[in-house]
């Protein structure tokens, strides 16, 4: 075989080991940017300027952590206010709605009886239940109620309580956020944050 035939022939095994080496390469470095050197700077920037939210905006007391202020609780003693219905079961690792459709029957079913228990834990009438307190968020583990919901449970936990109704109505109204730039969501009301401010007002009450 002659020599240019040779070369020729070794042309494309070259060519086809130069573009594999390349290709090798260049996604290794994509391998080491993308997927290391990019999460690292983008992590370790969240946590100075975030610190507490880049840890989850857990909660803590005397020393534990008790919760999120991203998730919701199941709260169901009289004493304390009550968050959204939950599909998920306030599961914060099965997060989900009940995905039933508006013309399920079974939708309509849960929906009359928590409103039921609504009713009957609260002492009011069906009509001026807020929304949230029947329906489930999509989630499943909305920490949040509207300021509307918590203000229909003040009379149930002040008597609980034995605290004064205008007392638990200032810490409801304390807890109201307002939409973020006056423009951004709703107004709302965390849940666990107004039970440990409860929890924490009840115990100064018995102190005195």
């Amino acid at each position: 075989m002659k020599k240019t035939e040779s070369i020729a022939l070794t042309q494309p095994v070259t060519r086809a080991l130069t573009s594999w080496f390349q290709a090798l390469r260049g996604t290794l470095v994509l391998m080491v940017l993308c997927g290391a050197l990019y999460p690292l700077f983008t992590v370790s920037i969240g946590a100075i300027l975030f610190p507490h939210q880049s840890t989850g905006s857990l909660i803590e007391r005397d020393g534990k952590v008790i919760g999120s202020i991203l998730v919701g609780q199941p709260f169901r003693t009289p004493g304390y206010f009550h968050g959204r219905p939950s599909a998920a079961g306030y599961d914060p690792f099965g997060v989900s709605g009940s995905n039933l459709a508006p013309s399920n029957p079974a939708l309509r079913q849960r929906a009359l009886a928590t409103s039921e228990k609504v009713v009957k834990e609260n002492g009011v009438a069906p009509d001026t239940i807020p929304v949230d307190l029947v329906a489930a968020s999509g989630s499943g583990i909305d920490p949040d109620i509207s300021p509307e919901a918590a203000r229909l449970q003040i009379d149930r936990v002040a008597a609980a309580r034995g605290l004064p109704r205008d007392a638990v109505a200032a810490l409801v109204a304390a807890h109201v956020q307002t939409p973020i730039l006056g423009v951004l969501g709703q107004p709302r009301v965390n849940v666990l944050q107004l039970n440990l401010a409860l929890d924490k007002h009840s115990a100064k009450t018995r102190l005195r």
